[in-house]
């Protein structure tokens, strides 16, 4: 028996739902491991139907072309390497998520993903059967485990297909990026090898889905936790690797290993590789969005040009009287320097004819935030009849930290189908500001250069719907209410806890409360890429209607 077993990754990109043109993928990447001579390709978790199929998965008809998809590709693939490939499969009356093996014509394995993540994003046990423990198959000269995703993360699978004799670790993965989440999937894959005493490959989907972002960075270790092979992050790679057999076992050779960015960085990428991928996968080519003079549109802007170009970008000004002359100067200077179209229009006479109209019902009444909402609420309805009649998708421009405590204007600059900085806080929004003016890379499609004025950085944020108004007015300054909202949203700490860390307790009362009443608005918020572990969507889901407050 050969003691060499060449290996195909390829960590790819698939669009849920085009079952047709991910098998298309999945052949093309089989050409590649043929003309490779690999024994093996590889393809990541649920390939076939994308990723995560949330209910679309129990529909019979999604089910059926999903299988005469895989057997098909099973027999256009029969003579070559060997294909395991993700996908969800009905199988005796159940409904299981798979890694399919095909191996001449024929799908040779199923082996059914055992434990199901039911946390933050993934309700895998809500879609799902869970799998019995499937031992190692035979590809060539090697016996290889297949742990699915989360099975690796604990210790159970791995350990029972090294025990009933799987020579190596294969680990297919639909994992999506969160800030710092690829050294905690390297701690778990190699507390299995050190477990197992095998070679153990984890192999990753890559590309936006709607707010998640799959990051790839696929990677290969030797016993000992010995990194042999690391793709890169958020793109999409094809990469041979040899496996010999050794007299301590198979070993992978050393194959490429590729850089990994720091976080500002892959923060900054995976936002724009889920608005590329939202909008390619929508059929959208285009965007538009309304263009402040602010951070955050200025942001939004330029994650936009780098994600589409900036041909595609249609930014908007739409002044009113309360609106600054360095406002105006500032949108038009960002416009230019990203190369974006830029045109204005004044929101004063449609006020003021709304204002008319309301005229006879507010007698009496003081002018209050209701006058402030109407202006906000005319920008969204001007933004989005550009959108309906340009079909350029509305961008709205949102930061987390507003969207935290409500201060947004629901049906007003709230509009629009994606929001590129909805999993940022605002201070890291000035930060991410001044790290693009710093830094350019090659997969950015706008300009290299200072992008945003430094003005708009150093400016105190604000909305500019009432006379001198600044944002401080109504909310703490950023950086305390960003360490409030972080104790309060993401570590779930308590009021006491945070009073403890020195905050006022009138204060935090205050930003929980915000928190608490805005949950509606959230609800009807635009989806944006998924940056940390509790983004505003399925990593934390609240009732509307809530009476209870922390009282301790």
């Amino acid at each position: 028996m050969s003691d060499r077993f060449r290996l195909t990754l390829a960590q790819l990109n698939p669009t849920l739902g085009d079952i047709a043109g991910n098998a298309a993928k999945a052949r093309e990447a089989w050409n590649t491991a043929k003309a490779e001579r690999a024994d093996m390709l590889a393809l990541p978790e649920m390939f076939l139907s994308g990723y995560q199929t949330q209910d679309l998965v129990w529909r019979p008809a999604f089910q059926a072309d999903l299988r005469e998809a895989l057997e098909a590709l099973a027999q256009d693939c029969a003579e070559g390497p060997t294909i395991g490939i993700g996908v969800p499969l009905l199988e005796g009356g159940a409904l299981f998520n798979c890694w399919a093996v095909l191996s001449g014509g024929k799908v040779t394995a199923s082996i059914r993903k055992h434990h199901l993540p039911n946390s933050s994003v993934f309700d895998e046990k809500r879609l799902f059967a869970s799998g019995e423990i499937f031992g190692p198959y035979r590809v060539g000269p090697i016996r290889i485990g297949s742990p699915i995703c989360e099975d690796a993360w604990l210790d159970d699978v791995a350990e029972a297909q090294a025990e009933s004799g799987a020579e190596m670790l294969l680990v297919p993965n639909g994992s999506p990026y969160a800030r710092a989440r690829y050294d905690t999937r390297m701690t778990h894959m190699v507390a299995r090898v050190v477990e197992t005493g095998l070679p153990l490959v984890y192999l990753n989907l890559v590309g936006g889905q709607d707010d998640q972002v799959f990051d790839g960075a696929s990677f290969v270790l030797n016993p000992g936790g010995k990194l042999a092979l690391q793709l890169p992050a958020h793109e999409e790679a094809i990469a041979t690797l040899d496996f010999t057999q050794t007299a301590e076992g198979w070993r992978a050779q050393l194959g490429t290993r590729a850089h990994l960015p720091d976080a500002w960085e892959q923060d900054y990428r995976a936002m724009v590789v889920g608005l590329r991928d939202y909008l390619r996968k929508s059929g959208f080519t285009k965007v538009v969005l309304g263009l402040s003079g602010g951070i955050d549109s200025a942001l939004v802007a330029v994650l936009a040009a780098d994600a589409i170009g900036p041909q595609n970008v249609h930014c908007v000004m739409l002044p009113s009287e309360y609106t600054s002359p360095h406002s105006l100067e500032d949108a038009s200077d960002l416009a230019q320097r990203i190369g974006c179209k830029l045109d204005e229009i004044s929101i004063e006479a449609p006020r003021a004819a709304i204002e008319a109209a309301l005229a006879p019902l507010f007698t009496g009444l003081e002018p209050d935030v209701t006058e402030e909402n109407i202006q906000s609420r005319l920008r969204g309805t001007l933004l989005m009849a550009l959108s309906n009649k340009t079909g350029a998708l509305l961008l709205t421009t949102g930061n987390k930290s507003e969207l935290a405590v409500g201060y947004a204007t629901i049906y007003g600059d709230m509009n629009g189908g994606y929001n590129p900085i909805k999993d940022l806080y605002k201070t890291r929004v000035f930060e991410t500001c001044r790290w693009r003016n710093a830094n350019y890379r090659d997969w950015m499609a706008g300009p290299d250069g200072e992008v945003i004025p430094p003005r708009i950085i150093d400016k105190p944020p604000s909305a500019e719907l009432r006379a001198d108004q600044r944002d401080d007015d109504s909310l703490p300054p950023y950086p305390e209410l960003d360490a409030i909202l972080e104790g309060l949203m993401e570590h779930d700490l308590s009021v006491a806890d945070l009073v403890a860390r020195g905050h006022d307790r009138a204060t935090v009362k205050r930003v929980e409360h915000l928190i608490f009443i805005s949950e509606w608005k959230r609800h009807q918020a635009a989806p944006g890429p998924r940056l940390t572990m509790r983004a505003l969507w399925l990593d934390r889901r609240y009732p509307l209607v809530n009476r209870w407050r922390d009282t301790r």
